[in-house]
This record gives C-alpha cells, sequence and structure tokens, in this order.
C-alpha cells in the first residue's frame, strides 16, 4: 500500500535576497517527515518556488511555517518584480503524489487558509479544485490588479472579499491555496529582445486567447531577453513537444527563434518520457522498457517489510500506534477487496449502491490510516523534542512544559482518530459480511478483526497520553470519543457474528 504522499509548491515574492529564501527553506525542512526537493529563484521575477513533499499533516504544518516565516521577512510595499503577484507567499497548491486524491487535497488547502486567516490575520484566497467560487478557480482572476489594486479592493468590493481572514492587507499581503494536479512551470527565451514579441506568442499558444488547451503562457521580458512564461496544466492531453513546436512556429512568423528553455521547479518523470518518445519517434514504447521503472517495481514489493523492519529496530518510533494504524488500513484494505469482489456480479445487483458506498470509504479510511501510521511517530517525535529542550531559567522550565503540553495532545490525537476511523471500518466489514459475496465473508470477518485489534492498541495510546497532560478537559474528552468507537465496535462485532451464523455454510 503505498504511503499518502502530497507535494505543496509555494511560491515566494523573493528571488534577489539569498539569506531571505535559505531562511524559509530552512523552515519547512525542519518540519519532521518532510523533504524539500527544490529551490528555483529568480532574480527578475523577483521569485521563489520551493518544492517540498511528505505526509499530508506534515507537509501543512510546514507550509503554515512558511507562509508565518515569508510574512515576517517579506514587505510587499517594497517589493517589485517581473512576474504578477499579491502576496509575500503567493499561492500554495497541494498536489497528489500518492495514496492520495485530490478531494484530500481540497480538505488540506481550506484547512491551511481556515488557519492562515485566523491565526497569521493574512487573507486567504482559495482557488482552482479548492474554490468556492467558479471565478476564484483560475489564479489569474484572484491576481487581477496585483498587491497594489487588492489593497483598496478587499476592502471595498465584494467580489474581492477573502474566503478567510480580514478584508484588509498587512505587508504580507494576501495567500491563494488550492489543489490541483501536477503542471509544468516551462519558460522558453526567445532569440530577440523585444517583448512585444513574447506577448504576441504567448497570446497565440495560451488557452484563454484561443490558443493550446491547458496552456496559460504571459510574455516577459527576461535578463534583457523576450521570454514566454508558461504554465502547462495538463501535459498529457497538451505535450510538451506540442508547445515547444507551437512556440517555435509563431516566434518564427515574427523573425525569431528559440533561444533556450528552463523548468520553474519540477517536472513529472512522464513528462519527460513521452517528449523522448516523440522526438525518436519510438513505436510501441511502453514506460517499463525504462530500466529505473522496472527495477523501481521490483523494489515496491518490499515495501510493507520496510515498516516492519522500522517496528523491530530499536528506536522508540514507529511504535505502537504506527502499528495500530497500519493494522487499521489492513482491515480497510480488506474491506475494499470484499467490495470489488462483489461488484459485477449478477447476484448481488441489487446491493450495488451500497457495495460502491462501501468500496469508496473504505479506499478513504485505508489512506487515512496510512497516514495516521507516520503521523503516530511524528507526533511521538515532538514529545520527546519538547523533552529535550532547556529548563536552566523559570522562562524556560515553562516554554518546555508548554511544548511537552502541545505535543502530548498531538500524540492522543492521532491514535484517537485511527481508533475511530477504525470503528468506522468494522462498521463496513460487517455490513460487507451481511450483503456482499459470500465466498469472501472470511476476509470480511478477518477485517473485522483487524480493525478492532487496531481500535484497542490504539485506544491504549490515547489513554496514556490522556494520562500525562494538565488539560483535564481536553482529556476527558478524548475517553469520551474513544468510549464511544469502542461502543460502536461492539456492535459491529455482534453484527459480524450474526452474519458468520448466518451466511458461513453458504457457497456458490
Amino acid at each position: 500500500m503505498p504511503e499518502p504522499l502530497v507535494e505543496c509548491i509555494p511560491n515566494f515574492s523573493e528571488g534577489r535576497r539569498p539569506e531571505v529564501v535559505e531562511s524559509i527553506r530552512s523552515t519547512i525542512a525542519a518540519v519532521s517527515g518532510v523533504f524539500v526537493l527544490d529551490v528555483h529563484s529568480d532574480r527578475d521575477h523577483n521569485r521563489s518556488v520551493i518544492t517540498f513533499a511528505g505526509p499530508p499533516s506534515a507537509v501543512a504544518q510546514a507550509a503554515f511555517a512558511a507562509i508565518a516565516r515569508a510574512a515576517e521577512l517579506i514587505d510587499l510595499d517594497r517589493h517589485s518584480g517581473e512576474h504578477p503577484r499579491i502576496g509575500a507567499t503567493d499561492v500554495v497548491p497541494f498536489v497528489p503524489l500518492g495514496g492520495i486524491t485530490i478531494e484530500d487535497c481540497v480538505r488540506l488547502a481550506r484547512d491551511l487558509g481556515r488557519r492562515v486567516g485566523e491565526e497569521l490575520g493574512i487573507p486567504v484566497y482559495l482557488y482552482e479544485a479548492a474554490a468556492t467560487r467558479p471565478e476564484r478557480t483560475n489564479l489569474e482572476n484572484l491576481r487581477r490588479g496585483q498587491y497594489e489594486g487588492l489593497r483598496q479592493a478587499i476592502a471595498e468590493d465584494p467580489s474581492r472579499a477573502p474566503d478567510f481572514g480580514p478584508r484588509r492587507l498587512g505587508k504580507a499581503g494576501a495567500t491563494v491555496i488550492g489543489a490541483r494536479a501536477p503542471l509544468i512551470a516551462y519558460n522558453i527565451y526567445l532569440s530577440t529582445s523585444d517583448v512585444r514579441v513574447a506577448k504576441e506568442v504567448a497570446r497565440a499558444v495560451r488557452a484563454s486567447s484561443g490558443g493550446l488547451p491547458f496552456v496559460k503562457a504571459l510574455g516577459l521580458e527576461v535578463d534583457r531577453r523576450a521570454q514566454v512564461s508558461m504554465n502547462l496544466t495538463n501535459y498529457k492531453q497538451t505535450p510538451l513537444p506540442l508547445v515547444v513546436e507551437r512556440v517555435r512556429e509563431e516566434a518564427a512568423v515574427r523573425g525569431a527563434t528559440i533561444l533556450k528553455s528552463e523548468l520553474v521547479g519540477l517536472i513529472p518523470q512522464a513528462a519527460l518520457v513521452d517528449a523522448a518518445a516523440s522526438y525518436l519517434m519510438l513505436d510501441g514504447f511502453r514506460p517499463d522498457q525504462i530500466l529505473e521503472v522496472r527495477l523501481q517495481a521490483a523494489r515496491q514489493a518490499g515495501s510493507e517489510a520496510d515498516l516492519l523492519d522500522r517496528l523491530a529496530a530499536g528506536t522508540p518510533t514507529p511504535g505502537g500506534g504506527s502499528a495500530a494504524a497500519f493494522a487499521g488500513a489492513m482491515a480497510a484494505s480488506l474491506v475494499g477487496m470484499v467490495g470489488r469482489l462483489t461488484l459485477g456480479k449478477k447476484k448481488y445487483a441489487g446491493v450495488l449502491p451500497q457495495i460502491e458506498s462501501i468500496v469508496a470509504e473504505a479506499d478513504k479510511l485505508r489512506r487515512d490510516l496510512q497516514s495516521a501510521a507516520e503521523e503516530d511517530a511524528q507526533a511521538f517525535d515532538a514529545v520527546m523534542d519538547a523533552m529535550r529542550l532547556p529548563k536552566d531559567t523559570p522562562a524556560q522550565a515553562s516554554e518546555r512544559q508548554a511544548a511537552i503540553e502541545r505535543a502530548t495532545h498531538r500524540a492522543a490525537l492521532v491514535p484517537l482518530r485511527s481508533a475511530e476511523a477504525a470503528a468506522r471500518v468494522a462498521e463496513l466489514a460487517a455490513e460487507g459480511a451481511r450483503i456482499g459475496n459470500v465466498n469472501a465473508l472470511s476476509d470480511a470477518a478477518s477485517a473485522g478483526l483487524l480493525a478492532a485489534a487496531c481500535l484497542r492498541a490504539a485506544g491504549l495510546n490515547v489513554r496514556v497520553n490522556a494520562r500525562e497532560v494538565a488539560d483535564r478537559e481536553a482529556a476527558g474528552a478524548w475517553e469520551r470519543s474513544l468510549a464511544e468507537a469502542e461502543a460502536r465496535l461492539e456492535t459491529a462485532e455482534a453484527g459480524m457474528r450474526q452474519a458468520l451464523a448466518t451466511r458461513g455454510h453458504r457457497t456458490e
């Protein structure tokens, strides 16, 4: 089962002060579980793009920390550059990479937007798949008038009111947050310094002017060269070679050629493979003919063994909470299997809507529990980090205790979420046993047993952490929620026993 993995590519309005960019990068890299993959800065655009990835909760925390840091270091009143912008952190897209859906990224974007608006006082607009209004889907509409124009419009124009945060701008401006599919940020430099040529070529190739679908383009002057700056939002429908050839044709009509090109950030491997196959005119080419792709497929079979090795290692994490969540994820996987073994069978046509719903929910719960397996380890690591803080002065001791309290809250909430998810998996398993393919009855029962193991092990972790916190009201709420999950499990187990008693002797 792939670990839930999300990519985040925030764009910051700073490309001329390396120390500022490095401070933001370090803030992101300091979040446990996050991998910084790329930093791209452009002096003319006065803009930097930092690409990082990791489990959803860790990536969201890193994005929040980066937005806060950028707000401290970047003053939009003193900023100028070629690229349109409305904020110190101008745009923050979340992109699903594996084990996670675009809908999950939408929830991530909206949760982050609410937090940025409430805690940092920065206006937030939601865009692309997370947009709350059709006209806000496109980033260009939100950047209309840029920072300077938005200062007045945000307070006076109801259509420019943010989704979260105040209707006023500070020096950090506003931030656009959303969820989208992978795109390619790609710039082509032309053999002319006449920016009008770049603007005309951009107009000819971009979708909004009747050009190529899924292409956004601007004509800019960068480093005394005309540049066609593009975002390719669906490289599968409009492949990279097609875009390059269209730019080449439009430039030639205007007496220019392509001088060079550059990527901003990262590019999906598939896009380069497609471009190479197109250029080489390979007939019947398959991606699995690539040596590294075949090797990765062979290694993938050992991914679950890696978690078992980590659990067996002499380290505090991952531990019981991670193992509990992984058991729950296996339970959800079995529920999905039961559902899929039922779909398409004429005998079960009457329960098709229920089975489809079970499969969809089981898949979502599997992803959530996979994420919880990593988050549980991160939560306990945070407790250990807090305990290592200095306590030599009263102020340090107070700060350390507050950090331990915060970290312990998270260390309780992650397994509580696992327990609640496991209760739902058990309910789905019982329903699958009742109406699903009778030949998969034992698989449904196995799912129920694994879900029970997840809930009971996770519940133990909740109660241990609840005893440690000073906030007894919060601890009481956790224990009540856990008791509710345990009651749901008991009901589901009774339903499973009933299904086994009535259907266990049947085959088909």
